[in-house]
């Protein structure tokens, strides 16, 4: 029986999310920190909660989209629960664990050189080859940011008294849906992005007061990261939402996922790391107070995890 056939039908609604606080971490960084994990999200992060929430809304059996991988596997999941089928776009040099994680759940892996042809480009051809599919974003989609709103509502609602809470951005999705989240429960708690120096299209949005783009996909070990800018219906949102964003190295990013796994025993990938390195960034910011951390997933690249780990 195929994964789907074993699958379909099952309401799988997305799993709270992990709270985790580390006395060693807490005392390492200077602070108190708490760890929002989705690494224990199905499929292994938070883009179960948005995928699944698109797939169970729009009425087409066919769905489109461009993914590095944690979006692509999600929806490919959801798909099989629901019983409709997907394609995914991904880049060439996507990582390999998550390419198989989407075929393993019955979706279409569709490899494109970014190089030559953008990740957007493919998916208007597929689109227009498959009138009837539905085209979702992995961030900029009001059913993607509706789906991860939840997470927000979750946070608001253990009252963590948190001085900030900080969010891994890429497009936006996330960061965008916890800022709604938040304020439908009346949260006024401020949200603080966190991004590579190497792909900070949203740090120079808002610095800009204007939606920036960069020219290309930037090469950062945080791969979720990799896009150009952000979304036009999460930028809204961010622009007036997001308290500031906080920028951060490659090797602090592969510190921040050594950190996560020797002091908080979390697998992370050096995506959901993002906001550890703003951390190690900027290491006084936020000294004495406490901050909420959002793991954003745990699908890491075993060769390259390894390589993280090994280095520190």
């Amino acid at each position: 029986m195929s994964f789907e056939g074993r699958e379909t039908g099952l309401p799988r609604p997305p799993r709270p999310t992990t709270m985790i606080a580390s006395p060693r971490l807490s005392h390492d960084l200077g602070l108190d920190v708490i760890l929002a994990a989705e690494t224990f999200q199905y499929t292994g992060s938070f883009k179960y909660r948005a995928a699944r929430h698109v797939v169970a809304s729009v009425q087409q059996a066919h769905i489109i989209t461009a993914s590095s991988g944690n979006f692509g596997q999600a929806l490919a999941y959801a798909c099989a629960l629901f019983g409709k089928r997907c394609t995914v776009v991904m880049p060439a040099a996507g990582v390999q664990t998550k390419m198989d994680g989407i075929r393993y759940y019955g979706g279409t892996v569709d490899i494109v050189d970014t190089a030559s042809v953008p990740r957007e480009e493919r998916v208007a051809q597929l689109a227009a080859q498959h009138p009837d599919a539905y085209i979702a974003s992995a961030y900029d989609d009001p059913l993607v940011i509706a789906g991860n709103s939840g997470l927000g509502h979750e946070l608001a609602a253990l009252n963590l008294g948190c001085d900030a809470i900080i969010v891994p951005v890429g497009g936006g999705g996330l960061s965008a849906g916890i800022i709604t989240g938040l304020r439908e429960y009346g949260d006024g708690t401020p949200v603080i992005g966190a991004e590579p120096e190497m792909a900070n299209d949203a740090a120079r949005s808002l610095r800009a007061g204007e939606l920036a783009s960069l020219a290309g996909e930037p090469p950062t070990i945080a791969d979720g990261a990799r896009v150009r800018r952000l979304g036009r219906h999460t930028w809204p949102i961010l622009r007036a939402g997001l308290a500031d964003i906080m920028e951060a190295g490659e090797e602090q990013i592969a510190q921040a996922v050594r950190v996560l796994f020797n002091h908080a025993n979390l697998k992370s990938e050096p995506t959901g790391a993002l906001g550890i390195a703003a951390l190690l960034a900027q290491p006084r910011r936020f000294a004495g107070r406490r901050v909420c951390c959002v793991v954003t997933g745990g699908n890491a690249d075993c060769d390259l995890f390894a390589r993280i780990i090994a280095s520190g």
